[in-house]
């Protein structure tokens, strides 16, 4: 079960650009394919697209007729603390195994949108945490499908 979940988690970073290694070196602002500040903005514009839409489709379910304005306002925080950490899913970063890094980045993305959740959309703790984990959920199946349909799986 652990496996599917973080092998899930790792080629959902890829499919969405989250995986970057762009943080690795010190070079994180020269240019160079597939590398640097122009690869690590649009990998959080597409994160927070991404977050923002999954989001508006969970609260919609879980809440009724909701404003996207919410959606959008919650969505920078789990992209932004995903592309970040995006790279201790994917690979072997110090003392922290390719698995331990995703429950972390998994953990902190999930942190991230539940203390923006309950402050954007007025919850409390278990609405919040509904929210949350159906905002994983629909987070988890989009990007599946997303990941199969332009082949990364």
């Amino acid at each position: 079960m652990w496996e599917l979940v973080s092998d899930t988690v790792a080629s959902l970073a890829l499919s969405s650009g989250v995986g970057t290694s762009a943080l690795a070196d010190s070079s994180v602002l020269q240019a160079s394919p597939g590398r640097g500040l122009v690869a690590l903005l649009a990998a959080f514009v597409v994160a927070t697209l991404f977050y923002a839409v999954t989001l508006h489709l969970a609260a919609t379910f879980f809440l009724g007729t909701v404003p996207t304005q919410k959606a959008a306002t919650v969505a920078p925080a789990p992209a932004l603390v995903s592309v970040l950490l995006g790279r201790y899913g994917l690979e072997r970063v110090g003392f922290i195994s390719q698995r331990l890094g995703v429950l972390i980045v998994v953990v902190a993305t999930l942190s991230a949108d539940a203390l923006v959740i309950s402050r954007v959309y007025d919850l409390d703790v278990v609405p919040m945490a509904i929210l949350t984990l159906l905002h994983f959920a629909f987070a988890a199946v989009l990007g599946i499908a997303l990941a199969n349909l332009f082949g990364q799986v």
